[in-house]
């Protein structure tokens, strides 16, 4: 048979298909298995006290979409990982730019410990205001005392600094932010992707999460699962322009970068 034009596409889709098949057969032999002992038999999901790292992401109104979630992509796929949000009140909580809501399963005063906290950045309305969140700012201390590994994501490190969990350390932040971190805390900024003091690591703006995340996988579980989390999740970046560095980048770049995070923010 000639391998016309016509003639490829239609060999291209059932290649498609039978790939598709075999690695559907795969899932289904693995999902004819029993549940894990974790799991709730009704629901399916994982419980706690199943044996692996009880995860918590606080969420409070303004964060940074890909704060909580690029850790919850990565943590969740820890062995046993229990991963929940957690907010003030239990429901869905807003982003920066109110576009998206994610939903938290738990309020701060039904957790009372945890094994790895994250807490995320926001954008200026939602940092200011969880600078100033007595009850934020207690909860994280109370839990901080139960951690592990007690984690930030960009702008999240000012609030770890408000608690107090950060004198006399060194820590990241989002770019734009470490002169406020130098100035209002006693904590020394590193320009890193991740920075570990102890038991606390802070993560570099957004992105960086992802990074911190894995890092984060291979102190739990070792390298060789962080490494297995990473093609899992087929992480591996190649953006098409090398302008993410601030280290890099002119003034009137930053300039732009900041009013194009200001102007797509919503107001309080």
């Amino acid at each position: 048979m000639t391998n016309t034009p016509e003639s490829r596409p239609t060999a291209s889709r059932r290649s498609l298909m039978r790939t598709t098949a075999a690695a559907g057969a795969l899932v289904a032999a693995g999902a004819a298995g029993t549940a894990p002992a974790s799991a709730d038999p009704a629901t399916g999901r994982r419980k706690p006290g199943g044996g692996g790292p009880r995860i918590g992401i606080v969420l409070y109104d303004g964060y940074s979409l890909l704060d909580p979630t690029g850790p919850a992509e990565v943590l969740s796929r820890l062995p046993g990982a229990e991963v929940t949000m957690v907010a003030a009140r239990r429901g869905p909580v807003r982003t920066d730019t109110g576009d998206v809501r994610v939903m938290a399963e738990l309020s701060l005063a039904e957790v009372d410990r945890l094994d790895v906290l994250v807490v995320p950045g926001a954008g200026n309305r939602g940092i200011v205001a969880a600078l100033n969140d007595r009850e934020l700012l207690d909860w994280i201390r109370r839990i901080h005392r139960t951690t592990r590994f007690t984690t930030s994501v960009c702008t999240g490190s000012l609030v770890l600094a408000a608690a107090g969990l950060l004198d006399g350390r060194e820590a990241t932040t989002y770019w734009a932010s470490a002169p406020y971190l130098e100035a209002t805390f006693d904590v020394t900024y590193r320009p890193e992707r991740y920075v570990r003091s102890g038991r606390i690591i802070t993560a570099a703006g957004v992105s960086a999460g992802l990074d911190m995340s894995l890092y984060l996988a291979s102190l739990i579980a070792g390298r060789t699962t962080a490494e297995a989390i990473q093609l899992a999740l087929e992480y591996d970046p190649r953006p098409p322009f090398d302008a993410g560095n601030a280290a890099e980048a002119d003034d009137r770049r930053k300039e732009l970068a900041l009013r194009l995070l200001a102007d797509s923010q919503t107001p309080a």
